[in-house]
């Protein structure tokens, strides 16, 4: 799995699914990040931070697909890692 994000249909809030690779060998968990980029070039306001199974991770975003959330670039950079 590679890193992902979505969007919702109102371009708010953002998700980004990306791979622990601590745990990636021996039992695949990803690292599920929801936030929002906040206006005028401010840090993005991050919110949650789940980690998941790898599994879940897929099922979490195939439903979120469902829903109408929408691919997206990536919108923070590693800088704003908790």
């Amino acid at each position: 799995m590679a890193e992902g994000w979505l969007i919702d249909g109102e371009n708010r809030w953002a998700w980004r699914f990306h791979r622990d690779d601590k745990s990636w060998v021996r039992a695949p968990h990803v690292f599920t990040d929801r936030g929002r980029v906040m206006p005028d070039g401010e840090a993005p306001l991050l919110k949650e931070r789940r980690h998941l199974r790898k599994e879940d991770a897929e099922q979490m975003w195939t439903s979120l697909l469902a829903q109408g959330w929408k691919r997206t670039e990536p919108l923070w950079g590693a800088y704003a890692e908790p």
